[in-house]
């Protein structure tokens, strides 16, 4: 098989439902460089790591753009400017500093963690909506509709609000796909359109009454933000908003259902998390590493001369890094390919790392922890319709579209 192939087949949609053994044969290769002017594909664990932490290697939209954009790395879908996580040190540096100390330490310390009880009644109210159903569509009826409440709760988006912000969410969350962009008719792409001018009006709209009338929420810490690494612009509030709510959205949807299939691909491991909730922590870390909801991460570029294992990546060239193969790199885990929640030393690349990692990382964590415990107990006999099931067209953020599964019953 030879390497002008490899990229095209990971990409490919064929193969989506099991890209791990190309991941294998893409290793094989850790610098791989197809083509002039295509990507520096980097796929072993160390490298991958380094690479993350190195300043030279560029999150800046703008030098993306230069080097050569591709169809995973074009302008955010939202009319915002860019949010942190595609700028790089000092303006990143600033922005997340800002956006963290309204979602975490030290000056909110406690802001997810408070969430647990909330989160328990959301996925509660959820599960109770199964009713009698004898099969279920968990991505529709569940892992999607999870996070985007939660991100509401968290953003202070009013309870009667949610459906309409909902409304807005899908076709915008759609038009971030790159297959679903190009196959898109007029009347799509006026919906996606419609669909963000409304969020961006709302989200404005709902900013500005925190800056009024503050509560305890994020929009209204983002609004006033003050403090030694200044304030947020109104347009960086919206564009922080939307990350949270993008980002957050999109890595939990696939992480909740990912995490559902592999457990019923290994029954022994969901009975014991029926018995045992707390196996919960370990089983999403090993998740993160097993099946990562983020498989790679196209939008870098080298902004000087690297050289890596005997390769020079020239200034200005893009690189893909891709974590789902680092995460079952032989060099780095023992026997990769195994899905072991009891696994000792889980350091994985699934929220990626650096000044980049993941930013709500803590929130997926707690978020999936909740679901999978919820399923795991309350779900009688639940058994896959279709397996593998029907992926998601996205070959950057993979996850099933649709996980069918049949039940007996819903425990109470």
């Amino acid at each position: 098989m030879t390497h002008a192939s490899l990229l095209r087949r990971i990409t490919d949609y064929a193969n989506r439902a099991d890209p791990y053994p190309l991941y294998t044969e893409l290793r094989r290769t850790p610098v791989l460089h197809e083509e002039e002017g295509g990507p520096y594909v980097i796929s072993s664990y160390y490298d991958i790591l380094a690479l993350l932490h190195d300043p030279r290697i560029s999150s800046d939209a703008a030098n993306l753009t230069a080097a050569g954009d591709d169809e995973f790395g074009g302008a955010e879908a939202t009319g915002l400017p860019p949010s942190f996580i595609r700028l790089d040190p000092p303006e990143h540096d600033r922005l997340r500093r800002i956006a963290n100390s309204s979602f975490g330490p030290p000056h909110r310390p406690r802001r997810i963690d408070s969430m647990r009880e909330e989160l328990g009644r959301i996925v509660s109210e959820l599960i109770d909506g199964f009713g009698d159903a004898s099969e279920i569509d968990l991505v529709d009826q569940f892992a999607y509709p999870f996070p985007v409440t939660v991100i509401c709760r968290l953003l202070g988006v009013p309870r009667e609000d949610e459906p309409r912000f909902r409304a807005w969410v899908d076709p915008l969350v759609a038009s971030l796909d790159p297959d679903t962009r190009k196959g898109a008719d007029a009347e799509f792409q006026r919906t996606a359109q419609e669909a963000r001018m409304q969020l961006g009006m709302y989200l404005a709209e709902l900013v500005e009454q925190r800056t009024k009338e503050p509560r305890d929420d994020m929009l209204s810490d983002l609004a006033a933000s003050q403090g030694p690494e200044g304030s947020m612009s109104m347009m960086e509030v919206l564009s922080t908003a939307v990350l949270l709510l993008i980002a957050g959205h999109e890595t939990t949807v696939n992480l909740i259902t990912n995490g559902m299939l592999t457990l019923l691909r290994h029954p022994e491991v969901l009975r014991r998390l029926r018995e045992d909730p707390g196996l919960s922590v370990n089983i999403v870390e090993e998740l993160l590493r097993y099946e990562p909801p983020v498989q790679l991460v196209p939008q870098r570029t080298c902004i000087a001369d690297i050289e890596l294992r005997g390769v020079t990546i020239p200034k200005g060239s893009r690189i893909w890094l891709v974590l789902a193969a680092g995460n079952r790199d032989p060099e780095r885990f023992t026997d990769p390919d195994r899905f072991d929640p009891d696994r000792g030393d889980i350091q994985h690349l699934g929220f990626g790392s650096g000044i980049h990692s993941c930013f709500g990382a803590p929130l997926a964590r707690l978020e999936t922890q909740f679901a999978l415990a919820a399923l795991a107990r309350r779900l009688d006999d639940p058994r896959l319709v279709e397996d593998p099931p029907p992926y998601r067209r996205n070959a950057v953020l993979r996850g099933p579209r649709h996980l069918r599964l049949a039940i007996d019953a819903v425990r109470p």
